[in-house]
């Protein structure tokens, strides 16, 4: 029983190490004194100060952040209405044909969705004029249509799994169909929400390819701008950038960690 057991754990151990040590390369290096990442002259920390006085690289992560937010609360929003109607409402007319058209993002190549809303955005604005030109905007749209998918995988599994009896019990009450989905489901499924946002958010922050199709002149997002910027070499700002992002998202994933032990504890407490 013991060489399988220490085999799996040699195993862990091989894929947290080629998993997390490029990122431990990638940290040691943001406190590199030399531009070349490949030689190393010292510890430093003046590429954080480069960082954050380059203008063009915090434009576009604020225009990131900015994107992922408003693309995330879309495809929540797009996600929970295609959820109920996919669960809810029964074989109704099109209901295959919708859960196709939500699915086909899932594994439908970046770069045909991109091309096909570069063609889309063009058409319209022959047809409509709008948009007058790629920016931000089309970004945004872009990304919503995508993140929907996802969104509405994670919502609609989610609902399929809620108790009916919950919104017959509210409407027995009293309250209209709408009032008990608002007061009701909305708060049992709120995780899936939560879930699915957070699915989205990141998505939409990691996306080069759509963007790059759908992105004009001063709309330029941080997954780009890093993508141009490596071409040319890697710089010690970007892995100083990596850095910080790599210290929030382990910060936050501890803090969620603990919240969540300590949720867990209350409820052993409390029986």
């Amino acid at each position: 029983m013991k060489t399988p057991v220490r085999f799996s754990a040699w195993m862990f151990w091989v894929g947290m190490a080629f998993l997390y040590l490029p990122m431990l390369s990638l940290i040691i290096y943001s406190f590199n004194e030399s531009r070349l990442v490949t030689v190393w002259a010292g510890w430093s920390t003046k590429w954080y100060g480069e960082l954050f006085r380059d203008e063009g690289l915090m434009s576009a992560v604020w225009r990131s952040l900015e994107v992922a937010f408003w693309s995330a609360n879309a495809a929540v929003l797009l996600g929970v209405m295609a959820s109920v109607a996919l669960t809810r409402f029964g074989n109704f007319r099109g209901r295959s044909m919708l859960h196709s058209l939500v699915a086909a993002p899932l594994v439908m190549p970046d770069v045909i969705i991109g091309l096909s809303l570069l063609l889309l955005f063009v058409s319209m604005t022959d047809v409509i004029g709008w948009p007058q030109q790629r920016g931000l905007l089309t970004i945004w749209v872009a990304h919503a249509t995508f993140c929907t998918a996802y969104a509405t995988v994670v919502i609609s599994s989610r609902l399929k799994e809620l108790d009916r009896s919950y919104l017959e019990a509210a409407m027995d009450l009293g309250a209209t169909p709408l009032k008990a989905f608002i007061q009701v489901t909305l708060p049992i499924i709120m995780p899936a929400l939560v879930s699915a946002w957070l699915l989205s958010f990141t998505l939409s922050l990691d996306d080069v390819v759509i963007a790059s199709f759908v992105s004009g002149p001063g709309a330029t997002t941080l997954p780009i701008e890093v993508f141009s910027s490596v071409r040319l070499g890697v710089s010690p700002k970007i892995n100083a950038l990596a850095t910080i992002i790599i210290l929030i998202v382990s910060l936050v994933t501890l803090a969620v960690w603990w919240l969540s032990r300590r949720k867990l504890q209350r409820e052993k407490l409390a029986k």
